[in-house]
């Protein structure tokens, strides 16, 4: 086959087509044709203009003769316009289509006997593309239920120059038709450029495109962990007895924080979740985005931009953007069910999606996904090596004996370590309706999702979290091991309006709207204040205590909020786009009281000790205010916030010649509270050959300080590492910046942090089936809002006399305090071809980041100047920024198609990581292997196995920061117990967590 384009004038070789067409039909409208042409009976066709793809051109009488004909088909998945070309090769056939329409779509195999139709329809399957013929036998390809091209516009009846005139007059007709049919195609317009039409692969920075498919092939059950294991720069970490975080994890990405990352659904501004990870965890002092509100079933394909975006987006895009699009289907859908669970017998998961597309009359769609996960829990705790009860004698060899007789039956298994058992329901709908020229659209998510977790069991002989009562024992006598219940609800809107004008302009004025709540309530536990209250105060028994203390309590609530209004406006010139936009965002941020019994110290009565006059022993401990696990939070310390933000923005693109993409961006940002920003970025593409590309870009960028940073506050137990290495509960308090104890040390306002983004890379077309893109990226962040140290008494006066006011025996603080610098490196290779006698994808992306805390500093003018940095900021602290996520992470998946089946493999490298608890361990690196089989009984039915982690790779066995260890012997010596700690794993930062390996069988039914 040879191809040539022709302009108006003359001729061009075949290296400068595709400029050619960008040049005449601007590329910028998302459709053109394209003119190709086959030597047929050794006579070469005359050239045509450049409105139509006809390959292959075949009579039209003999097209409606053939059509029941049975050929023979050998064409593999691809991209749905590459498919077409094949499929025009094989059976001489005229095929008229978009090709910018046709480019958007992955077709399917197709191997063995089918009519011409049949083979089109099923290398469509799952597209929204048709295969129409025409009475004159001519087919073409539409959007579904969409005319696109009039059944008579062209008559091929011959190959000889004869048919020229007729051809020439249609392509007239058919060209100014598409242009009036101009709103009906979709115009893909990805993250990174305004420009609708422009491909990935023309983009000045990368951005990777992950469909619904790829998502579904990694059998994850969560959209957190399907994006992690496809896309390499983005993180997923696992932690556990990290409160929330348990429940909700932080998502990363190129290593940053959860909160350095902006979240987009359908283009708009997603909300934060209102949780801020104050335990030890990746992401320690952030408020990120929750990544799994959203089903994958309601999900058409996610868009990653892997560079700062914050001059085109706002505030949050300093590591990236991603955008989350809904499907758009107008007919179809599916049904599908997963069972899975882990090959230690634990984390039964089932999984139901039910998705529909709806058609509202001639000129709407409405697709509505509804989905139900049910997850139990996984635990993967060690023994509780350390005594339970009063009276064990620590021997020569530092082994313990135990004194209590329960002791020897006492259980072991007493901690739950894993993931949270969870029950989520979720329903999304998109919906778009033609009116009065334009479209007026929206879209509608909701989740609620419920959580149980554990914290840390609470044995007998912890008389400050299990009071001893005047029988000699326990309130609880066996232990008991809280549980935290987190209700998160998740809702969102959007509804908006978009028009465009015949002077190739556009305005898109929408509204959104989202919020994002959780609840939390501890079961399983008790307040040990109010135990010693009953007995010293209230004179009960300590059975009449027993019955009497409630063990579950509502602790304290969370919301926050979002409301965004945008105009956007776009103007196409010639070989120019403009871009125009406001926005206006009220953010707000709620905290709410829990009850009484969750926070309060009942050791105080009337202003008097119930201790007083008590002559001390175990019995008269002073224990813990609240519910032991998960104390609630106080009336004092209720938040009701407001903040409004004003932003403008432009944005340009151009080719200033015909190989090179220019595009630009400036973002004034105005936020109640720390004033104004602007913010710039500079990116290009040069198309060196027809095969090379080399893309750049250099931005500055911001982030606004989180609702939550500014104003969460409360106390709660943590478990801190003491001076002998072992765990101890400390109350620590966390105080907002503008709260009585901060000011009174002198903890200033925070202010935003401040990027630097530049990257550098190329697009290598090596062939027709191999692209290859490497990109280098550097990012400093200035005045990084870091989260400071439990900060204890004896630092300092200033800090001793606040802390005693508040009753927190430690305190920290938000504060602008770090300066850091983060290189890397993503790599992406794609190979399609064929093997085994079907068909081969394969896909190679790793990503290769490093961040070092250059600068740490303390505000000057504060309190805490006289305190020494490295007390302020630990050098745990330190490490969860530099080391906590692998430095690298590596992916090679295959993709295989024949006939029925398809198989999916992928091999996961996670690199080394390193973590500080206590002690430094660095975990080795591990590579997962996941595998996914399908096979399509019929073109409705189909039924998948799978493994992910086939192999049951695990981290690392634990050596730091752990607890309950020990060992225990009776009298005669024999060994009770003998463990090294509950945490046989880190608990702190588990990259692919530690489970072990999944399997999974499922079923779908698409309609």
């Amino acid at each position: 086959m040879r191809i040539r384009q022709c302009n108006d004038v003359n001729c061009a070789p075949p290296s400068r087509h595709k400029k050619l067409i960008k040049k005449k039909l601007n590329l910028h409208s998302g459709f053109f044709f394209l003119t190709c042409l086959f030597k047929l009976r050794s006579k070469q066709l005359p050239l045509l203009p450049a409105s139509f793809v006809i390959y292959g051109l075949t009579a039209g009488q003999v097209a409606i003769a053939a059509e029941k004909q049975m050929l023979q088909f050998d064409i593999k998945a691809q991209r749905a316009d590459l498919a077409l070309i094949e499929f025009a090769k094989q059976t001489e056939q005229t095929v008229i289509f978009s090709f910018e329409l046709a480019k958007q779509y992955q077709a399917q195999s197709v191997f063995g006997f089918y009519t011409k139709l049949d083979a089109l329809n099923a290398m469509l399957e799952g597209t929204e593309l048709d295969a129409v013929v025409d009475q004159q036998g001519l087919l073409s390809i539409k959007l579904k239920q969409v005319d696109r091209i009039d059944n008579n516009m062209i008559k091929v009846s011959g190959v000889s120059a004869a048919v020229v005139p007729l051809l020439l007059a249609a392509n007239t007709q058919a060209l100014a038709e598409d242009q009036s049919a101009e709103q009906n195609i979709e115009k893909i317009a990805v993250v990174g450029s305004r420009v609708a039409g422009r491909s990935v692969e023309d983009l000045p920075v990368p951005v990777d495109i992950l469909s619904a498919e790829a998502l579904e092939n990694t059998g994850q059950t969560e959209v957190g962990r399907m994006l992690q294991a496809i896309a390499p720069s983005f993180n997923f970490s696992s932690s556990s007895i990290s409160d929330g975080t348990d429940a909700l994890r932080p998502a990363t990405l190129r290593g940053l924080g959860p909160d350095q990352t902006l979240v987009l659904i359908n283009g708009k501004r997603r909300h934060q979740a209102s949780l801020i990870h104050i335990n030890t965890s990746v992401g320690r002092g952030t408020a990120g985005t929750d990544m799994n509100a959203i089903p994958a079933a309601a999900i058409k394909r996610i868009e990653v931009l892997r560079d700062g975006a914050a001059a085109q987006y706002g505030s949050d895009a300093i590591a990236g953007v991603i955008n989350i699009v809904l499907k758009d289907a107008e007919e179809g859908g599916k049904a599908a069910i997963n069972y899975g669970e882990y090959s230690e017998g634990d984390g039964e998961t089932v999984t139901v999606d039910f998705n529909k597309g709806f058609a509202l009359g001639d000129e709407g769609y409405l697709n509505t996904t509804i989905n139900y996960r049910d997850r139990a829990p996984t635990n993967r705790a060690g023994l509780h090596g350390s005594c339970q009860f009063y009276g064990c004698t620590e021997l020569d060899d530092g082994t313990l004996l135990a004194g209590d007789p329960r002791e020897l039956t006492a259980p072991r298994d007493t901690f739950r370590i894993g993931d949270a058992d969870s029950q989520q329901f979720a329903l999304t709908v998109n919906t778009g309706y033609e009116l009065a020229g334009g479209e007026l659209y929206g879209f509608i998510t909701y989740s609620n999702r419920e959580n149980e977790s554990a914290a840390f069991f609470r044995h007998n002989a912890n008389a400050n979290g299990n009071p001893v009562l005047q029988d000699g024992d326990a309130t609880i006598p066996m232990g008991f091991l809280p549980k935290i219940n987190t209700v998160i609800d998740d809702v969102s809107y959007n509804f908006g309006y978009k028009k465009s004008f015949d002077n190739d302009s556009s305005i898109d004025l929408s509204y959104t709207y989202g919020e994002n709540s959780i609840d939390y309530t501890t079961s399983d536990t008790i307040n040990g204040s109010y135990a010693n209250y009953l007995r010293y105060d209230q004179g009960l028994t300590a059975d009449e205590i027993r019955a009497t203390i409630p063990r579950s309590a509502y602790a304290y609530g969370l919301e926050l909020s979002l409301q965004t209004l945008n105009l956007d406006y776009t103007k196409d010139y010639d070989n120019f786009s403009l871009a125009l936009g406001a926005e206006l965002r009220t953010d707000e941020f709620r905290i709410l009281e829990g009850s009484e019994y969750a926070y309060r110290d009942y050791d105080t009565v009337d202003g008097m000790s119930i201790y007083s006059g008590l002559n001390g022993g175990v019995g008269s401990v002073d224990a813990a205010s609240g519910t032991q696990g998960f104390g609630g939070s106080d009336p004092a310390s209720s938040v009701d916030e407001s903040r409004d933000v004003i932003s403008f923005y432009m944005d340009a693109e151009t080719y200033v010649i015909d190989d090179v993409i220019i595009s630009g961006a400036v973002r004034y940002d105005n936020y109640k509270g720390f004033g104004d920003t602007v913010n710039f970025k500079l990116a290009g593409n040069w198309s060196v050959t027809e095969d090379v590309s080399l893309r750049g870009a250099l931005s500055t960028g911001f982030r606004a300080p989180s609702m939550q940073q500014l104003y969460f506050n409360n106390v709660s137990t943590q478990f801190v590492v003491g001076d002998d290495g072992s765990l101890v509960a400390e109350q620590v308090g966390t105080f907002r910046n503008d709260s009585t104890l901060a000011q009174s040390i002198g903890i200033p306002k925070l202010k935003e942090e401040k990027s630097q983004n530049r990257s550098l890379g190329i697009v290598y077309n090596v062939t027709d089936n191999i692209n290859l893109t490497i990109d280098y990226y550097s990012i400093d962040i200035d005045d990084r809002i870091v989260i400071s140290n439990r900060l204890g008494k004896g630092l300092s006066d200033t800090l001793d006399a606040a802390l005693e006011s508040s009753g927190a025996g430690a305190g920290q603080f938000f504060l602008n305090g770090a300066d850091t610098e983060t290189e890397g490196v993503d790599l992406v290779a794609t190979w399609n071809t064929e093997g085994l006698g079907g068909t081969l994808d394969f896909t190679f992306a790793a990503n290769f980041t490093k961040t070092d805390v250059v600068d740490l500093f303390t505000p000057s003018g504060s309190g805490l100047e006289t305190i020494p940095v490295e007390d302020v900021f630990s050098a745990q602290e330190t490490s969860i920024i530099e080391e906590w996520q692998p430095e690298d992470r590596i992916n090679l998946s295959a993709l295989y198609r024949l006939e029925d089946w398809t198989v999916n493999l992928s091999l996961n490298r996670y690199g080394e990581y390193t973590v500080e608890d206590g002690g430094r361990q660095t975990y080795g690196a591990e590579i997962l292997t996941d595998v996914k089989v399908n096979y399509f009984f019929n073109e409705n039915l189909s039924f998948n196995i799978g493994a992910n982690n086939l192999f049951d790779v695990y981290p690392d066995k634990n050596t730091i920061g752990n607890s309950r260890s020990g060992t225990i012997v009776d009298a005669s010596g024999n060994t009770i117990v003998s463990s090294p700690g509950v945490f046989t794993y880190s608990r702190r930062s588990a990259p692919f967590g530690f489970n072990g390996a999944y399997y999974y069988v499922g079923a779908e039914y698409k309609f």
